[in-house]
């Protein structure tokens, strides 16, 4: 057996903050009520005294005061964080990430969400002919903001030799998934055109494993070879909505805590061999699930909703956790057998993945967080990181998710040790960690062996990205990681010091973009991917490719235009634009969205407007770009249930601050702010502005399935009824949103 050592280690904007960059979870949707997994603190369990391995007493763990959460950052004396960034490349839409096959050819690929994978070559052109063009087998994206599409590629070890590619993307749903779920993930692998090596033969995929998705949201996406034991690692959230609750998850324990199910996984198989390990692979998990189309697939369905192929497109590497010994399987799990590709566990949305090109080899995993804190982990074999028992080092309640849970055990529920994060930052920073690489490049001095990384943005409309570097604790490099988590030590996994990067020629700790995603080149220097818009708009072209260099050989990064919007005595908005192509100064928006062009798809319409009126406008938080948005990009509109109509209410940030605390929590219901609670906000049935007049019917809205509303002409998107009027409650302490602009054919 190979000895190798794995270490671990991003949107939504609008509800975030589930990404990532690519859509790596900005998307809080709303979750039922569920029983709590809070227990009493201890440090026995099952397996009696047990360490502790949560890293919750670390003074660089992120804290949690006057009710927001905090990044503890420190200042390393010897080393300040200061880098250029070289644009290499442009004209892409929302990339994912940049890689390179160690060919000799100098090219870079990078993967745009939309679908596409271009090819940068070694002179710095881009080529026009796609790499791989998915874009006709892709789900229908929301252009706001969505976590599917195509998120990663990874090339065979041997890719010169053998010209294999992986991918993992989304496709609709297909026919035996469960009625009205979101889509059907695919890893396939390809072959590149024996004729063109700039172009991948569609037409030779291999669909290792199709993936059901209930929600849009927490999909993971990565894939990555590790350069220790050559096997192909993916990584799979939690099945999406927010909390690990919701449709196709596992009730009281959640989706990454339940072993029998792939969701909240991080996979490894062998794709060079179809062994598998002396392991019965069971057929309700691979071939069959056609035979099984008459089944009632509702909120949990009755079996697994994945199809692999261990046995004949891969295999599993014989030392995977669940190989060859199969855990205790607890009546609070989902089905009967775990599935053997699971190799680490317990991670809510694991969108970023990267191996260390050098030292140990380690595996990084950015992964967003809920409402309070992000999260950077180094995963071993074996290893429950935690979610949703805890959210970082901290306790969870997806019962009340403002703030930490008052306890919570340090072991999962089989006595296994819970493995904290070696970063743990608060949404200070930002709303969303967007994981990177250890830099082992040789184009920027001082950067060796730390780990870069970032925040998407501090803004859900104006792209603001922040870039990080931490720094190992002393000896970590040269130290031997055990190969499974079963002997890991809280001194092998401290915590890093962490400080923010300073960018030569932009704004000096922030890009003043978008963060997508990181990249390594076959020469190991590191590459950072941007956009100015938060969703995959493939009307835009704004996305770049930046080369981390020394500060002093750079390309400054471009103006971000800000627009403003003030609100007149008159009631109407007047906005200016801080640079040419804006509507001009003093330019005046109408008071009233519906004077606008209304032809057209709706979101293309948002998408004209959004340019023009600021996400902070007066009276209502976010108003109706952010309301619309969050509908489509959460996916709430496509999958509500039954026939409708729906009433729909949203209210602003402002007025829960004005509430008083024992108020404020009972109408939150555990949700962290306006954003998160639309999604609470949405109701079956038409209720009249008399109705909810108060917070008492509010109160009593919530906590169902879905929740909320308010009143006005019935306009329809999809199958939810959108009446959005001005709506006051509890003398003003509480506002809806003032006007929403639909298309007629709605």
């Amino acid at each position: 057996m190979t000895k190798f050592t794995l270490v671990i280690a991003s949107l939504l904007i609008l509800a975030l903050v589930a990404g990532a960059g690519a859509q790596v979870g900005l998307s809080n949707v709303s979750s039922t009520n569920e029983s709590s997994n809070q227990t009493t603190e201890s440090t026995q369990n099952i397996s009696g005294n047990v360490t502790d391995l949560t890293n919750a007493g670390s003074m660089l763990a992120a804290a949690f005061e006057n009710n927001a959460s905090r990044t503890n950052l420190t200042t390393i004396p010897s080393f300040t964080a200061d880098i250029g960034l070289e644009l290499v490349a442009q004209n892409f839409t929302s990339p994912m990430m940049v890689t390179s096959p160690d060919d000799g050819t100098g090219r870079l690929f990078v993967v745009d969400q939309i679908g596409v994978v271009k090819i940068v070559d070694a002179n710095g052109t881009t080529l026009p002919e796609p790499f791989l063009d998915l874009r006709g087998n892709l789900a229908d994206l929301s252009l706001t903001y969505d976590e599917r599409g195509l998120l990663s590629i990874a090339f065979h070890p041997d890719y010169q030799s053998n010209g294999k590619v992986y991918a993992f993307y989304s496709a609709p749903l297909r026919a035996e998934a469960p009625e009205g779920w979101s889509c059907t993930n695919h890893i396939s692998e390809f072959q590149v055109d024996p004729e063109n090596p700039n172009v991948v033969n569609v037409s030779s995929e291999k669909v290792l494993m199709y993936i059901d998705k209930p929600y849009q949201n927490h999909n993971g996406g990565q894939l990555a070879f590790s350069p220790a034991d050559g096997y192909l690692y993916i990584s799979l959230g939690d099945g999406g909505k927010a909390n690990d609750v919701g449709n196709g998850h596992t009730p009281g324990i959640g989706n990454a805590q339940d072993l029998t199910k792939i969701y909240g996984k991080i996979l490894r198989i062998d794709v060079d061999s179809t062994a598998t390990g002396g392991v019965t692979v069971q057929q309700n998990m691979t071939q069959n699930q056609t035979q099984n189309m008459s089944v009632n697939r509702t909120e949990n369905p009755p079996e697994p909703t994945w199809t692999t192929f261990a046995g004949s497109l891969y295999g599993i590497p014989p030392d995977n956790p669940f190989a060859e010994t199969q855990p205790k399987i607890l009546d609070t799990y989902a089905y009967t057998s775990v599935p053997p590709e699971i190799y680490a566990y317990g991670f809510r949305n694991p969108a970023y993945m990267a191996f260390d090109s050098g030292g140990n080899n380690a595996l990084f995993i950015g992964e967003a967080g809920q409402n309070l804190f992000e999260e950077v982990d180094i995963v071993l074999n074996g290893g429950n990181y935690g979610w949703h028992i805890r959210e970082g080092t901290h306790c969870f309640d997806p019962n009340a998710t403002t703030a930490p849970g008052k306890s919570c055990n340090i072991t999962g529920y089989l006595g296994e040790p819970l493995i904290g994060p070696i970063f743990e930052g608060g949404h200070d920073l930002g709303l969303v960690v967007v994981g990177g690489n250890v830099y082992r490049g040789t184009a920027a001095t001082g950067l060796e062996g730390r780990y870069i990384f970032g925040y998407w943005s501090d803004s859900r409309t104006v792209g603001n990205g922040t870039l990080l570097a931490a720094t190992p604790p002393t000896g970590w490099a040269e130290g031997a990681l055990p190969e499974t988590a079963a002997s890991l030590t809280p001194d092998e996994n401290a915590m890093w010091e962490v400080q923010t990067v300073n960018i030569t020629g932009g704004t000096n700790e922030t890009l003043g973009m978008f963060l997508r995603g990181f990249g390594e080149d076959a020469n190991q220097d590191l590459y950072v991917l941007t956009n100015d818009a938060g969703g995959p708009d493939n009307s835009t072209s704004t996305g770049k490719v930046w080369k981390i260099v020394t500060p002093t050989a750079v390309t400054p990064a471009p103006t971000t235009v800000t627009p403003t919007v003030t609100q007149t005595a008159a009631g109407n908005q007047t906005g200016t634009m801080a640079a040419a192509g804006g509507m001009g100064a003093g330019a005046t928006l109408p008071s009233s969205l519906s004077s606008l062009d209304p032809a057209g798809n709706i979101m293309e319409v948002l998408a004209s407007t959004e340019t023009s009126i600021s996400l902070e406008e007066s009276p209502a938080f976010g108003n109706f770009t952010l309301f619309t948005g969050l509908l489509q990009s959460t996916g709430v509109a496509a999958t509500l249930e039954g026939q409708g109509p729906y009433t729909v209410f949203a209210p602003t940030d402002a007025a829960f601050d004005q509430m008083g605390p024992n108020l404020r929590e009972s109408v939150l219901n555990g949700s962290a702010n306006s954003t998160d609670v639309v999604l609470y906000h949405i109701v079956n049935g038409s209720y009249t502005l008399a109705g909810l007049g108060n917070v008492s019917t509010l109160r009593t809205l919530q906590g169902a399935n879905l929740t909320v509303n308010a009143t006005g002409t019935a306009i329809m998107v999809n199958n939810a009824t959108v009446a959005i009027p001005d709506l006051v409650a509890d003398n003003g302490v509480i506002q809806g949103i003032d006007t929403v602009l639909m298309p007629p054919e709605a």
